[in-house]
């Protein structure tokens, strides 16, 4: 037996229109071939499907149980090809995201927000953690994004990097805010926020005070920048820190309360990534994001740079 869903299609219709006349026009073939096709799948199941009573089609029982074979498996197909054409158009699917926690509270959820709208079947897994895991469970396909700072590239990770310069956060009013850029002199003894020991912002930072002869006034040390921010809004910090936790949080205070950036020299660099896994093929959902997220965080890099103008 070797039945198409074109014969199961046009069984169905007959069977809805009562009419085999009916049905060829509804499916767009001849009456001949309609009645060709019944005579065929007749031969090919084994049992009639109609009974020609004073000229008119009276289905059989068994044709009664073959409608419901007939509608289960083509609502089913039918089904999937709506899943189909909404994962096509990005409709539909599941993202699984992982963020470190610099773009996990604003940046992230804001351009995920954009991509989202009018995609109601497209669900998100988003959660924060730190880069070094993120790194992992990229790696290990568990998740199909990640963003991160830079990490030690690997094969079974593919990543997309962007260097980026970290900015000098004031509190509000600060007399160096008149100032264009910012130097250890200008900090000199000034109390800091900064990441732990081992991060490249923090070594950087340290080294510059160090080789203008400044001095590093490490008051508070921290696992991520977001944190200082506060303390630096309270005036009892400045900090150096990463144009993404710059963006989310100053470029979008407001009046009085608003922080001020500037440009920190010598130059401090942070490097953050997109990571997708080296040994997966993207979806289509996935390539789009990751598209949007390219383009967000070259549109920061632009943003920051015109204010420090």
């Amino acid at each position: 037996m070797n039945l198409t869903l074109r014969q199961l299609s046009t069984f169905r219709e007959i069977m809805r229109s009562g009419s085999i006349s009916r049905a060829a026009r509804a499916v767009g073939r001849t009456q001949p071939a309609v009645s060709t096709m019944v005579r065929t799948l007749e031969d090919q199941l084994g049992f009639a499907l109609f009974l020609r009573t004073h000229g008119k089609l009276v289905p059989t029982p068994e044709a009664q149980f073959f409608l419901e074979e007939c509608e289960d498996i083509l609502g089913r197909l039918e089904r999937t090809e709506r899943t189909l054409e909404r994962i096509s158009s990005l409709q539909s699917g599941k993202l699984k995201i992982a963020c470190y926690p610099a773009a996990s509270s604003v940046f992230l959820p804001r351009l995920l927000t954009r991509f989202l709208d009018g995609r109601d079947d497209l669900d998100v897994s988003l959660i924060m953690r730190s880069s070094d895991v993120i790194e992992d469970l990229v790696a290990s396909q568990q998740f199909d994004i990640g963003f991160s700072e830079t990490p030690v590239p690997r094969q079974s990770i593919v990543q997309t990097d962007y260097n980026m310069e970290c900015v000098c956060i004031l509190p509000p009013g600060d007399p160096l805010m008149e100032l264009p850029v910012v130097t250890p002199g200008d900090l000199d003894g000034r109390p800091m926020a900064v990441l732990f020991d081992e991060h490249c912002t923090t070594i950087q930072t340290e080294t510059a005070f160090r080789t203008t002869g400044a001095r590093f006034n490490k008051r508070f040390e921290l696992r991520t920048f977001l944190p200082g921010l506060e303390f630096v809004r309270a005036g009892a910090c400045v900090m150096v820190c990463d144009m993404i936790t710059a963006y989310s949080h100053v470029m979008q205070g407001q009046g009085s309360s608003r922080l001020s950036i500037r440009r920190f020299r010598p130059q401090v660099s942070s490097s953050v990534s997109i990571l997708t896994p080296g040994y997966a093929t993207r979806s289509i959902a996935g390539q789009a994001f990751i598209t949007e997220l390219q383009s967000a965080v070259e549109q920061i890099q632009i943003e920051i740079c015109d204010a420090l103008k």
